[in-house]
């Protein structure tokens, strides 16, 4: 089993070392790839190092499958060239989500889709995972009319030179700039670039992505994305309108059984999601459930995740997971 990690020395390709070490992947040759300048450097997977390889290298090498987390640009160049040599290739980046011919994967909910000829696998957009982690079991009991999710994003989800820009900022220093204003004390209502539509590329990933995943193009779905000076994970504010009426006990329990997802929901304890408890966890954490008072068949959630890990590395390892389980690879 010849594995590549595309981007290993990037935030989330760290991640991804790390989670691999975590859940023993079974790989027998590591093969750490990275820009032409992080070459020859050494990257860590559990007690041993690796040396960084660039992507000819890699492909030369016929990895069995590829974990890319390297930018869109990069994928829409290098995936077909290791889908060529026969390699898989699961992407965690926009490049290939909404490709009708390409399959947008949480193993949870629709691993089930998978087969031989699934070459190029695209990860989802971090809010869209942890936010479907938590609808879609609804959605199969209940069924879902319409969405209303505002989020509130980890810096972490723009990159090293985010995390760089808040500490500059904690310690009054001058620095270069990862967003158009400070973040420190700070809420920005901008995450991604702003389309025609007035709303960002983040907030319609939730609206494209959900609707492709849950195979319905006709949910309802509305978003904002704010980004927030927190480093351990995304949280988000989720209303959900139902087709079929419920009972609040019975969601707490359809919750609490399905996988991946983890309850914490006691106002009498003030036990409810934060993102300081998920950081470096795996699982999508759920809590403040309460109806929605002001119209029928409608739900209120708080839901928060590691968006470095389930919203990314964590995700791709479990397909790539999955594809070894079923003998896919």
């Amino acid at each position: 089993m010849k594995l590549a990690v595309v981007g290993a020395t990037g935030m989330v390709g760290e991640v991804m070392l790390r989670v691999l070490a975590e859940r023993n992947f079974p790989f027998t040759e590591l093969i750490p790839v990275a820009s032409e300048r992080s070459v020859g450097k050494k990257v860590d997977c559990g007690t041993k190092s690796f040396e960084v390889v660039g992507l000819e290298t890699a492909v030369s090498l016929q990895p069995d499958i590829a974990l890319f987390s390297a930018g869109g640009s990069t994928s829409l160049e290098w995936a077909p060239k290791f889908e060529a040599v026969g390699t898989v290739v699961i992407d965690n980046s926009s490049a290939w989500r909404m490709d009708p011919t390409k399959k947008l994967i949480i193993p949870e909910i629709n691993a089930k889709t998978l087969g031989p000829s699934d070459k190029i696998i695209a990860n989802p957009n971090c809010s869209t995972i942890q936010m479907l982690v938590a609808l879609s079991p609804l959605q199969e009991k209940y069924g879902i009319e319409r969405i209303v999710v505002s989020t509130y994003q980890s810096i972490t989800g723009t990159g090293v030179k985010a995390v760089q820009q808040l500490e500059n900022e904690y310690k009054s220093e001058k620095g270069e700039m990862a967003y158009p204003y400070p973040i420190h004390r700070n809420a920005l209502p901008h995450c991604d670039v702003f389309m025609e539509n007035g709303y960002t590329k983040e907030e319609m990933k939730l609206v494209n992505e959900t609707r492709k995943i849950l195979n319905d193009d006709s949910i309802g779905i509305t978003a904002t994305a704010i980004r927030i000076p927190v480093v351990g994970g995304h949280s988000e504010s989720i209303n959900v309108e139902l087709k079929n009426d419920f009972e609040l006990e019975e969601v707490r329990n359809l919750l609490s059984e399905s996988a991946g997802l983890v309850v914490q929901d006691n106002p009498a304890t003030n036990t409810y999601p934060m993102p300081i408890y998920a950081e470096g966890k795996n699982e999508v954490y759920v809590g403040r459930i309460r109806r929605d008072e002001s119209q029928p068949r409608t739900l209120n959630l708080w839901v928060v995740a590691d968006n470095l890990r389930k919203g990314a590395a964590t995700n791709t390892i479990q397909i790539a997971e999955y594809l070894l389980e079923k003998g896919l690879i």
